[in-house]
């Protein structure tokens, strides 16, 4: 036989310990509500905080590279119509002239605006080379000049055109690897490399892989 009694006390256990569950599940969906809404409001700011800082570091490392390269203008040395005089190792002279030249403050290097180099002024023939721009290295006794190089060679009577020139002011040879042409008294030539030695009185002409060399000849040793 049911005691009646019996079953209503553990109804009321049942019912007791469903409300208690229910009353812990309610309270941890009242602090998962609380933890959304702070994290709400805090993850907006740690964003600003986090975007504010990234710009503030592009403006410091604008502003430091600013303030560093004003330092490094400050140390260099600029020059106005500069003009470098100088012998080859067999006494032959060259003349390095420029609109303008730079010299850095940590080395010996030059960079020229609109460079003018003279060879061999004691000759009748002078070979004259310009370009837009090119580097001069004291040590080195080099100039690198380009692009838009016109060479006036006066010992082959050559005029040609290139993207650079590099010049060993030691020897007098110059010489390029990034495509040459030019006119001169037996015709013209396409080549994809050069070199000029003996202050203009040689000029050999190279091909590289596909670029072969290429030109017209006048028969009658004149240019037209």
């Amino acid at each position: 036989m049911i005691d009646p009694e019996a079953t209503q006390a553990q109804q009321d256990a049942l019912k007791s310990a469903d409300e208690a569950r229910v009353a812990k599940e309610a309270e941890r969906f009242r602090q998962r509500s609380r933890r959304v809404q702070k994290l709400r409001r805090i993850l907006p700011i740690i964003i600003l905080l986090i975007a504010g800082s990234a710009v503030t570091w592009v403006v410091f490392r604008s502003v430091m590279s600013g303030v560093e390269r004003r330092a490094n203008e400050s140390r260099e040395l600029r020059l106005d119509n500069p003009m470098f005089h100088g012998q080859d190792a067999q006494g032959r002279s060259f003349r390095i002239g420029a609109e303008g030249a730079i010299r850095a403050a940590q080395n010996d290097q030059y960079r020229l605006v609109k460079p003018l180099l003279e060879l061999n002024l004691g000759g009748q023939k002078i070979t004259k080379l310009t370009a837009d721009g090119g580097s001069y290295s004291e040590g080195d006794r080099k100039v690198i000049i380009g692009p838009n190089v016109r060479i006036s060679d006066g010992g082959s009577g050559f005029d040609l055109q290139t993207d650079e020139a590099v010049i060993d002011t030691r020897t007098g040879i110059i010489t390029g690897n990034k495509g040459v042409s030019g006119t001169g008294p037996l015709g013209t030539i396409n080549a994809s490399a050069y070199a000029i030695h003996d202050q203009g009185r040689r000029v050999e002409f190279k091909g590289q892989g596909d670029q072969k060399i290429s030109g017209t000849i006048n028969p009658s040793g004149s240019s037209r």
